[in-house]
């Protein structure tokens, strides 16, 4: 049991560390460290409480661990159920209505509190009326269970999260529903014994999972703050590279104009043309840094409400003499707004349709839609071109990442940009693509704005 003790706290100090501002991130922690407490009882009851009694015999001593013991198991006991309950209803968002987010939390905790309250007290032998709690603690597992795999995820970055959230979840929570609590209200005590086994195959999966795919988000949303990181450090460092490049090539261009005015006066016809050429290079040097300051500066939000087909009418009527044998499938409600930067949300709209329309440089479809999440609006944008592998995929938002090496005018900014443009108005941007099948961008934008 001390593994189980160690493996339950372990995850739950890690839940918190990564995200402890988010209510699912929270209540997982709570169902991990509520598991880990009946652990703990184990713990005192086996090891403890029989290791003083033998070494040094002080009733007062073993009449705290029991206490402690008890807590512990009663904590386990009810407070497992109701934390899972309620992590259920934290990660399936849909039931969030404003009523039901204040009373419905407060409801599910009445069985605990009146069952510790109104049946008879712990004991080591009967730490509870199984039969009793039974009747609401494995409902609260069973519906629980059933909330979390019925949530649809329509962004695919988070299908495979949840699928692998729901493997490391199902197996440990139904054997404590059935071992902790049907079980025993037939007679059959102390089969908690058997989380041992489970966990020995659960803890390493939600280990491997949880740095390979990602946990409930988490993955994620450190890649997410590991980007925000590196376009922050890019804005800063182009910033500096702007500035002093631009200093150095306006006296390079100064000295540069006085010798061509002194080759003029004296007639070198070959110093001209070689300082002709220095020119031009000082000038292609200016404009590309002046091209990628542009792309990656911090450019403050000008909120404006914005009519979302408009918007998409305005962004295509400039790209038609691009779209050629493309057929453009736009499936909008008719009446969309968001308070949103219509400009750069216009360039960010620019690159990606753009993207979309090189890849499909023999003719293809592009499907444009809008459907809700949560409480999100998703943009989706998908073609039929070529596709990328997954190597490409995972790079595709990265700063100065490009496959588009024959192209001097790209940076491989384009991306980035709209990813920082996408988390600036609080939302996100998610590529889905398969090579051969096309690609899906997924542009999310918060509801309330």
């Amino acid at each position: 049991m001390l593994f189980v003790l160690f493996a339950l706290w372990f995850i739950a100090s890690g839940l918190l560390i990564v995200d402890p501002g988010s209510r699912t991130m929270r209540w997982m922690s709570a169902v991990a460290f509520t598991g880990g407490s009946g652990a703990l009882a184990a713990v005192i009851s086996a090891d403890i409480i029989p290791y003083f009694q033998v070494t040094s015999p002080n009733p007062s001593l073993s009449a705290f661990f029991y206490r402690v013991m008890s807590i512990c198991s009663l904590l386990s006991y009810y407070g497992l159920p109701y934390a899972f309950a309620m992590l259920s209803l934290a990660y399936h968002s849909t039931w969030q209505k404003p009523l039901l987010r204040t009373w419905l939390p407060l409801i599910l905790l009445v069985p605990p509190i009146a069952c510790l309250i109104l049946l008879p007290g712990y004991t080591e032998e009967m730490p509870i009326e199984f039969r009793v709690v039974a009747t609401w603690a494995f409902p609260y597992i069973l519906i629980g269970t059933l909330l979390i795999a019925l949530k649809k995820e329509h962004l695919p970055a988070m299908r495979r999260t949840h699928l692998f959230t729901c493997l490391a979840l199902f197996p440990p929570m139904l054997c404590v529903g059935v071992l902790n609590y049907v079980m025993p209200s037939f007679g059959f005590y102390r089969l908690w014994i058997y989380h041992v086994w489970i966990l020995a195959f659960v803890v390493p999966f939600f280990v491997f999972t949880f740095f390979k795919y990602g946990f409930l988000g988490i993955r994620l949303l450190i890649e997410r703050r590991k980007l925000d990181s590196t376009l922050r450090a890019i804005t800063s460092g182009t910033a500096i590279l702007n500035h002093a490049i631009k200093n150095d090539v306006g006296k390079m261009r100064l000295f540069l104009e006085k010798m061509n005015q002194h080759a003029v006066d004296t007639g070198q016809t070959e110093l001209i043309q070689d300082i002709h050429v220095v020119m031009n290079a000082s000038r292609h040097i200016q404009d590309m840094i002046s091209r990628v300051h542009e792309q990656t500066q911090e450019l403050p939000l000008r909120i404006s409400q914005v009519d979302v087909v408009q918007l998409l009418q305005d962004v295509l009527e400039p790209l038609e003499v691009y779209l050629g044998k493309i057929q453009v499938h736009v499936e909008l409600p008719d009446r969309l707004e968001l308070q949103l930067d219509q400009i750069q949300v216009t360039e960010t709209l620019t690159n990606i349709l753009m993207n979309a329309i090189e890849a499909m440089s023999s003719g293809g479809e592009l499907f444009i839609k809008a459907f809700s999440n949560k409480k999100n609006i998703v943009l989706e944008i998908k073609d039929t071109g070529m596709g990328m592998e997954k190597s490409v995929l995972k790079q595709a938002v990265e700063p100065f990442y490009t496959t588009k090496s024959g192209n001097r005018n790209n940076f491989g900014l384009g991306l980035a940009y709209c990813y920082s443009v996408m988390k600036k108005h609080g939302g996100s941007l998610e590529i889905s693509s398969e090579p051969g099948k096309g690609t899906s961008v997924y542009l999310t934008f918060p509801g309330q704005r």
